[in-house]
């Protein structure tokens, strides 16, 4: 069977030429230096950590989250883009849970600098028509190529999303254009199809994934229009990132892996840690398959240790 083309790639040409066209066609507040920059920055930041990890160097999820960074951080600061790079690759081997990164690198970078200073801010996509249907149709056609990365909890939270702009409008009484202007906005896109879409920081059921971009979407609508504050979205992901390892552990499933990878499944892990007492205690809403129950029952016990990689 051939193998598929890893999604990372896709997500790095997108990405790529997004930045290209709003550096040279639109008011991009940012500059091809400080652009470089930062993604450089990100990669070498990556290589450095996986000299210390002592891992293989992979640049791939690097690159995403520099270009992710050079779209939507902006600051008069050139360190504190810089730190926002350091801060967002750094983060996948700091904070970890049973070898997997609670938070989406960028997101984390972008929230971690908001807390930290009020120097920074997150561009406001204003790309036009023309740049946001197109990058629109680019995000939709990353899903088809790539199929079951993680369209799940994109289109969940979507949906979600635009059940809630929608329907706070009517409830006001408000013009549909409202809520749909709302929707036409590029840093949307991006959040939708490259941070809650993140397979290595989303739950591993199915179920999970579903029920985490519904908590998403709930939390970003309070914090947007009872709290009013901006950049909802971006807060409600970095707070309900915390609740994955519970996700997980409630639904288990097997782990996501890039291609290449072999899969990780928390089933046998968990089950060593707790008491056979207990077990018949606990219910778990989704189970793995039969086909992972079946190597997980017939494959040569490993410690925990030696099932949890490092490697982002």
């Amino acid at each position: 069977m051939q193998q598929r083309l890893d999604p990372r790639l896709y997500q790095i040409g997108a990405l790529t030429l997004l930045l290209l066209y709003g550096l040279t066609a639109l008011d991009f507040d940012t500059t091809f230096i400080r652009a470089a920059a930062v993604i450089g920055m990100a990669i070498g930041a990556q290589a450095l950590c996986s000299r210390i990890w002592g891992i293989r160097f992979d640049p791939r999820s690097a690159a995403i989250s520099g270009l992710s960074l050079a779209l939507l951080l902006r600051s008069n600061s050139f360190a504190l883009l810089l730190a926002g790079a350091i801060a967002a690759v750094a983060s996948k081997f700091v904070i970890r849970w049973r070898g997997k990164h609670i938070f989406n690198p960028t997101n984390f970078a972008i929230v971690a600098l908001m807390l930290a200073t009020p120097h920074v801010w997150v561009s406001p996509g204003q790309w036009g028509n023309v740049a946001f249907f197109g990058f629109l149709i680019t995000c939709l056609g990353g899903l088809v190529v790539n199929r079951a990365a993680r369209s799940d909890v994109t289109y969940a939270f979507i949906v979600a999303w635009s059940a809630i702009l929608i329907g706070r409008s009517l409830w006001l009484g408000e013009p549909l254009t409202i809520p749909m202007h709302r929707l036409e906005n590029g840093a949307l896109l991006l959040f939708t199809f490259f941070m809650i879409s993140d397979p290595k920081t989303t739950p591993d059921s199915r179920a999970g994934r579903i029920l985490f971009a519904a908590i998403v979407a709930l939390g970003a609508g309070y914090i947007q229009f009872k709290l009013f504050r901006t950049n909802g979205i971006l807060w409600s992901l970095f707070a309900s990132s915390l609740l994955v390892p519970l996700i997980d552990v409630l639904l288990l499933s097997e782990r996501y892996v890039w291609n290449g990878g072999s899969p990780w499944s928390a089933l046998p892990q968990l089950r060593s840690l707790l008491s056979p007492a207990w077990l018949p205690h606990i219910r778990f809403a989704a189970s793995t398959s039969p086909r992972e129950t079946r190597k997980s029952t017939t494959a040569p016990h490993k410690s925990p240790s030696s099932a949890m990689p490092i490697a982002p």
